[in-house]
């Protein structure tokens, strides 16, 4: 068991950053949907319990987890869903079982790659949309305006797992060939058929990235309706990242992890 009960370690950003996604007018999630991790300095992250509500979240609905079982998990072939179940929990409380969110691995696997302090990942209607039709592959493969540039920067789609250790196992991997080709984490990772995760350094830039994500969904909506997406190349765009003024504006805004 690697998880603990420890409401003392949940701070105010985690706990504002999971109500504000919360928020029914923002319809990122609903009910129990969605979940959000801080990571601290001992090598921990505390993530939202499963079953949670991230509208209504307190400190009770956090726990922290420690990172390298749940790494030795997400690389062992051999795991199953079991063994993730009892690493989740917690403990009783009030004769509840209290676990970590089954998608814990996911926010374990950015970790593995950058010491992220923030990882929210929702269901946003408007992205799901996209990722649930025959253009989620594609949907967000290049830029369709400069701002969702510099706060999306270069997303990463990841195909439908079934959420716990197949999805954690595969989000490892294809998160790992992408920081192989970029030299980086993404700031967007969509899940296909599912959902997205914003990755920062701040609260504020993993709301940033969010909401980016639904307009940039809304406006791919609303160009199909029109007749047909219109991109901006990768050759168009290249260049953006070479800038420096680029790069600082997009740190300010999204808490990019370097």
């Amino acid at each position: 068991m690697t998880a603990r009960i420890a409401p003392d370690l949940v701070s105010d950003e985690l706990l504002g950053l999971t109500t504000r996604l919360g928020l029914p007018e923002r319809d990122l999630v609903i009910l129990a949907e969605g979940n959000t991790s801080e990571l601290i300095a001992d090598g921990t992250i505390i993530v939202k319990t499963s079953g949670s509500s991230m509208q209504t979240a307190t400190a009770e609905n956090f726990v922290s987890v420690e990172i390298e079982p749940l790494l030795a998990v997400l690389r062992d072939p051999n795991a199953d869903q079991d063994q993730l179940t009892a690493e989740l929990d917690a403990g009783e409380v009030d004769g509840k079982r209290v676990r970590a969110s089954i998608e814990t691995l996911i926010h374990v696997a950015v970790r593995a790659y950058a010491p992220a302090r923030y990882v929210a990942h929702t269901h946003p209607t408007a992205v799901v949309s996209l990722l649930a039709s025959v253009h989620a592959e594609t949907s967000f493969a290049d830029a369709v305006y400069s701002d969702e540039l510099m706060v999306l920067g270069r997303s990463l789609y990841i195909p439908y797992a079934q959420p716990g250790v197949e999805l954690g196992q595969l989000f490892l991997e294809k998160l790992g060939a992408h920081v192989d080709e970029f030299g980086e984490v993404p700031s967007l990772i969509l899940l296909g058929n599912h959902g997205i995760v914003a990755i920062a350094d701040t609260a504020e830039g993993a709301e940033a990235i969010s909401l980016m994500a639904v307009k940039s969904a809304r406006v791919r909506l609303g160009a199909l309706q029109a007749g047909g997406i219109a991109s901006l190349s990768a050759e168009v765009t290249a260049h953006y990242f070479d800038r420096p003024d680029f790069r600082e504006r997009r740190a300010a805004l999204t808490g990019t992890v370097k």
